[in-house]
């Protein structure tokens, strides 16, 4: 992997910026109370539920209420060749969602709070000439909101799910960010907690580090083909 010829850092938001799992766990399990679902989810559960945006989450809850899938499968859940989903009543999961986006995006940064070191770490970047984004999957409007309570002035662009643009792992929002900084892949590195990270990496044609305080283990990142694995905050500094 390259080191000190990058002229962007593109950051996913959850598990990798910002501890969300918490107030995703509160909203999550209000909104399924007020629609009659299982709502006594834990963070440990939770942050097998997100990474993929909010209909992907929710159908991975409502797959596992009714016992379609075990929690080891919820991966496959919104990718290719997903069995899991066709099981799950669309309807259900739209409604679900409706309730949950504006709500959580009223509730988003009660408990949310920034990992250790990354606004020093934004901080660095910025100082150094580095341009600084965020592309997230989850809700634009949270992703705005999250972006100005926390990291005020320390972010060039932040890329939240959009109904017009295909979420991650596609390339779309990666490439979106590359363009609107005038950047090309090659010249920019994706950082991320999770196995879309990843993959959102690849087909994007970035660089990649992957973080192991996020939403998922070390051993889990490498089994999914993480590169470079890196500990703290201090630690991405090196590689520009």
């Amino acid at each position: 992997m390259q080191h000190k010829t990058y002229k962007a850092a593109i950051f996913d938001m959850d598990g990798t910026v910002l501890n969300t799992l918490d107030d995703l766990a509160s909203a999550l399990n209000y909104v399924l109370a007020e629609t009659g679902h299982a709502h006594a989810y834990g963070t440990a559960q939770v942050r097998q539920f997100f990474g993929s945006g909010v209909q992907v989450a929710l159908t991975r809850v409502l797959a596992i209420e009714k016992g379609i899938a075990s929690y080891d499968q919820l991966e496959y859940v919104g990718q290719d060749g997903d069995a899991i989903t066709p099981r799950v009543d669309a309807q259900e999961v739209s409604r679900i969602q409706d309730i949950f986006r504006p709500y959580y995006a009223a509730h988003c940064a009660i408990q949310t709070g920034e990992y250790a070191g990354i606004s020093q770490l934004l901080g660095h970047l910025r100082a150094a000439g580095i341009q600084t984004a965020v592309v997230s999957n989850k809700p634009d409007l949270a992703v705005q909101k999250l972006t100005a309570d926390y990291f005020q002035g320390l972010f060039d662009l932040a890329l939240g799910e959009q109904p017009q643009i295909r979420r991650k792992p596609a390339p779309d929002m990666v490439l979106k960010a590359l363009k609107d900084l005038g950047l090309t892949p090659e010249q920019a590195v994706y950082i991320g907690d999770s196995e879309i990270d990843i993959e959102t990496a690849k087909s994007a044609g970035l660089d990649c580090l992957s973080v192991t305080w996020g939403f998922r283990s070390k051993a889990f990142l490498q089994n999914h083909g993480a590169c470079v694995l890196v500990d703290t905050p201090e630690e991405i500094a090196k590689f520009f």
